[in-house]
């Protein structure tokens, strides 16, 4: 499965952005699913995940209570809601498919990765 990120652009703190991934190539609404950022000279970090029938999510401490992932099965792309953002969100945003343990938020276990869209907060 390819994986193609997208919603990304300039905001300004306070402001949202809806972030999508489309799948191409398969399905991928057998997998959990993920979303990771990496801010510029930084490594990437988890932001949020969820099962593949959307019943359960689980989240960065940084974002829980501003971002709400969520998919749609009908059109085979996942969504990252970005509310009340902060400069220090600014980063490129990844999503990718879980292959391992359920409750991860190591990079490793996580694959099939697209091309990022690019998040920038101003202040």
């Amino acid at each position: 499965v390819q994986l193609q990120a997208s919603g990304g652009g300039l905001v300004q703190a306070g402001g949202s952005l809806r972030l999508s991934c489309a799948a191409s190539g398969r399905t991928f609404n057998g997998y959990p699913m993920g979303w990771f950022r990496q801010p510029p000279g930084q490594e990437r970090d988890f932001v949020a995940a969820i099962t593949s029938g959307g019943a359960s999510t689980y989240y960065a401490d940084s974002v829980n209570g501003r971002f709400t992932i969520s998919r749609d099965k009908a059109k085979n792309t996942a969504y990252l809601q970005m509310n009340s953002l902060k400069p220090e969100d600014t980063a490129v945003y990844y999503c990718a498919v879980l292959l391992r343990r359920w409750g991860t938020k190591n990079p490793t276990d996580f694959g099939s990765w697209g091309q990022g869209t690019q998040v920038t907060v101003s202040s």
